[in-house]
This record gives C-alpha cells, structure tokens and sequence, in this order.
C-alpha cells in the first residue's frame, strides 16, 4: 500500500512541476518487458501522457476463451500473434482466422471479438491508436 501511494505522489508531483513550469508531460522513450506472469493480461501502453495517444497489452488466453465483443471505437488497432492460433470476428464482417507470426488490423469504429480456437495458450500483442481523419 505505501508503495502505491508513494507512486501515486511521485506522479503527482511530476504532473504538477510540469504544469508550474508551463510544460505538459510529454511521452518519453523506454523498453518495457512483455513478461505478464502468467497473467491473461499485461497492460504495455497507458497512453497519454505516456503515450501521444497509443495504448497497448499482452494478452494470454486459454484454448476456447475469447476477450469479448468491444469497438475498437474511434481507435484503429493492430495484433501480433506470438503464439497459437485464433479468429476475430468482425460484427457484420468476415472472420479472420490467424496464427502465429501473423498480424491482424482492425478498422476505426469495428465490433469484434478474438478468440482462441487451438490447444494451446493463444498470445497476441494489441497496439491501438486514435485514428486521424
């Protein structure tokens, strides 16, 4: 807890000598490591003001899980697969079965699901960002 805490105020404090210097937290560069745990999902990318406007996780699944229908919104969205095999179902659109060493696209303002349809654990990176119009 006094570690969330002090992360909290350190943030905080960044946030607010920024502001009283006139500047806005800009995105910086790093290396993150795509180690979830065991976990199902990793949070990779934050967006701003981490992030211009990019968002990004690891996400794991067991055979047959599936994340659940979503919009990618006003965001376009890209996966790539590091192992397994899945489909995407696209609302009103096709199905895009995939597997590993591919990457997938989704449009702006899709409703889609991803689902694994192997024997073994599906991986995939998601990167999304607001799409320009």
């Amino acid at each position: 807890m006094k570690k969330i805490i002090v992360s909290v105020l350190l943030v905080a404090w960044i946030a607010g000598t920024a502001a009283v210097l006139g500047q806005e937290a800009k995105p910086v560069p790093k290396v993150i490591k795509l180690d979830s745990g065991g976990k199902e999902y990793l949070r990779v990318l934050g967006g701003p003001p981490e992030t211009s406007t990019m968002h990004a996780g690891l996400v794991t699944l067991a055979p047959g899980k599936s994340v659940g229908r979503h919009s990618t919104k006003q965001y376009e969205e890209v996966l790539v697969v590091f192992a397994g095999q899945g489909k995407m179902e696209i609302a009103g659109g096709p199905v895009l079965e995939f597997a590993q060493g591919e990457v997938l696209y989704c449009p702006p303002g899709t409703e889609h699901d991803v689902t694994n349809t192997g024997g073994s654990s599906l991986s995939y990176l998601y990167v999304v960002a607001e799409a320009k119009r």
